[in-house]
């Protein structure tokens, strides 16, 4: 199977502020006990490729085929909407980054659940986060100097426009889609929060899930 992208297209798709968000995931995966890793939207395979470098046993699940030779990984092709949890049994971990909120809001909470009665031990998941944020870096040496700057702030009082061919359909942060709402609808398809953290630049919220029972 070749590679279905270029090597500038992996080099423009692997920014800085998405290695962050990669980084992340493997961070929260850390924290737990876990060998069998579940990776819904593998995207370009390079979490994949990390997860079994250090010796994770993983599957990858999207709706299309994998977009990358190696590493060869089993691949589940398959809509998490129609997902049944009987197809994902078996894993410690599932990591679902990035990929939530490329469904209909309504449709969350039955992903959600398929998920909790696979039996996995944990959950980790991301999605876009646009509350009230500020964010504000310097370096400086004797011949560097560079600055960032962002500032996210009342988009409460937005409408979240929904992006056409299978982009954005919300985001947490606009109007209707509080970290609060968010969280209320992880707890309530059966999932704790074990632990919650944020990306700056990328500007996601994280959460590190168990089963609630």
């Amino acid at each position: 199977m070749p590679n279905l992208f270029s090597k500038t297209q992996w080099n423009a798709y692997y920014s800085k502020k998405r290695i962050e968000q990669q980084w992340m995931q493997l961070h929260l995966l850390g924290l737990t006990r876990s060998e069998k890793v579940l990776e819904v939207g593998p995207g370009l395979g390079l979490v994949t490729a990390l997860l079994v470098n250090v010796g994770y046993e993983v599957v990858t699940l999207d709706r299309v085929p994998r977009a990358f030779a190696y590493p060869a990984v089993t691949h589940l092709e398959r809509d998490i909407c129609d997902l049944r949890s009987e197809e994902i049994r078996g894993h410690d971990a599932i990591l679902c980054c990035e990929t939530l909120e490329h469904i209909a809001w309504d449709k969350v909470g039955s992903v959600l659940s398929a998920f909790r009665r696979s039996g996995a031990k944990y959950l980790i998941v991301s999605v876009p986060y646009m509350g009230f944020q500020l964010t504000f870096d310097v370096y400086m040496n004797r011949t560097t100097c560079r600055q960032y700057f962002s500032m996210k702030k009342l988009l409460f009082l937005k409408d979240f426009r929904a992006e056409p061919g299978g982009g954005h359909q919300w985001e947490v942060g606009y109007r209707g889609y509080r970290l609060a709402d968010w969280e209320k609808r992880l707890t309530e398809r059966g999932w704790k929060i074990a632990a919650r953290d944020f990306t700056a630049h990328c500007r996601s919220v994280f959460h590190l899930l168990q089963p609630a029972s």
